[in-house]
């Protein structure tokens, strides 16, 4: 903790102060939705007067992510600095850490005991679940409820923890808060975001400015420029990476794609996109919440038809039944899941329409055995041992 206050960290800003530097860097949710962090933080700020609730959101389910898990393990104070910042924000007197790791939790136990907080701050160890990190999810377990999504309306702002206004934030987003605050005025060195790259060898975890052409990442870490890269865990969809300009939302929009939690997949020209997708479809049927009839449905039906489109017993009927279903399924559930299957289906016929057309009437031994070994991993990777996350000073 020494260390971390002597570089500038718990330093107490007025609020106008924060407020400013958040605008400034245009901060964005890192759980995946890339929501205005500004804009969230007022929605509590703004709730009616009373008691309100902070929830540091460390449930890392999104396959291909670790940067939860190792900020968690190796950098608490960064976690606890921005929770600080966000309760004062917004008059907050209850907080919690939520998270289903053991080993960060205790982490942040030790941290608690090293700085005594200005507010309570309770750890809730959670399940490991797929759709336990959605908000509404983890309001539900605090509150002692199952760990599934819940409708919005009333979102954890306006109706949360044992009823009251709830502001549940990623814990990369309070650790980047804490950077911006720890920071000069007006230095973007603040301005990165840490980012799981795999391959199917293994996977390493660095620290990314925002905005990084695609073509230095790829050269850093020995991406091959004509293979598809997985985008943002699974809700980015699967794009070739040369069409990938930059990581950046405006750019890989373009492509229907997404940065999402910043975990990428990089395939190799061996691996078929196909198969990888399929893998996907499956991991969507096996981990929904099962709870939404659409959302059940509907990933079973996508994992069917993509699994008989890489096997080669498909049919144009077959794909314009996924189609149909990519066309349906978005905004159909209490979270995002649905929309992530319909964008997987949407970005492989729209990038890779040929490859699945060749699928259709003919087996593919890449995409077999791609689809194979995704599948046995169950795209579970693990936090790096040690506390060092960082690029070379070419991506740094």
């Amino acid at each position: 903790m020494h260390a971390y206050v002597a570089a500038g960290g718990y330093v107490t800003r007025d609020d106008d102060d924060v407020l400013a530097r958040l605008a400034a860097a245009d901060l964005r949710g890192r759980g995946g939705a890339g929501f205005p962090a500004l804009r969230k933080l007022e929605s509590l700020r703004a709730a009616a007067a009373g008691e309100r609730v902070v929830v540091a959101n460390g449930e890392e389910g999104e396959p291909l992510s670790v940067k939860d898990r190792y900020l968690l393990r190796f950098r608490p104070h960064r976690v606890l600095d921005g929770l600080e910042h966000v309760a004062r924000l917004t008059g907050a007197s209850r907080t919690y850490v939520y998270a289903s790791d053991a080993d960060g939790l205790r982490a942040v136990s030790v941290a608690l005991k090293e700085r005594d907080p200005s507010m309570p701050v309770d750890l809730v160890a959670c399940p490991g679940t797929y759709v336990a990190g959605e908000e509404t999810a983890a309001v539900n377990w605090i509150d002692r409820r199952d760990a599934r999504p819940t409708d919005k309306p009333p979102r954890p702002f306006e109706q949360g923890v044992d009823g009251l206004p709830t502001l549940v934030a990623n814990v990369e987003t309070l650790a980047a808060l804490a950077a911006l605050c720890r920071a000069p005025q007006g230095d973007s060195s603040a301005a990165t975001f840490l980012a799981t790259i795999s391959t199917p060898d293994g996977a390493r975890l660095v620290e990314l400015p925002s905005g990084l052409p695609m073509r230095v990442l790829a050269e850093h870490c020995g991406l091959e420029p004509g293979g598809a890269v997985l985008m943002g865990g699974f809700f980015g969809g699967i794009v070739p990476l040369a069409a990938v300009a930059a990581l950046e939302p405006a750019a890989l929009r373009t492509l229907d794609s997404s940065l999402g939690c910043g975990a990428l997949l990089a395939l190799g020209r061996g691996h078929c996109p196909v198969g990888v997708a399929a893998a996907v479809a499956a991991y969507f049927a096996r981990h929904n919440a099962q709870q939404c009839g659409v959302c059940q449905h509907g990933t079973t039906a996508v994992s069917r038809l993509l699994a008989a489109v890489r096997d080669g017993q498909a049919d144009a009927r077959t794909i314009a039944e996924l189609e149909r279903l990519a066309a349906l399924l978005p905004g159909r559930g209490a979270c995002a899941l649905p929309d992530g299957v319909a964008r997987l289906v949407r970005t492989l016929i729209a990038h890779f329409g040929e490859l699945v057309r060749m699928h259709a009437d003919a087996d593919c031994e890449a995409c077999r055995e791609a689809g194979a070994a995704f599948g046995a991993s169950d795209f579970r990777v693990e936090p790096p041992a040690s506390d060092k996350a960082r690029a070379t000073e070419t991506c740094a």
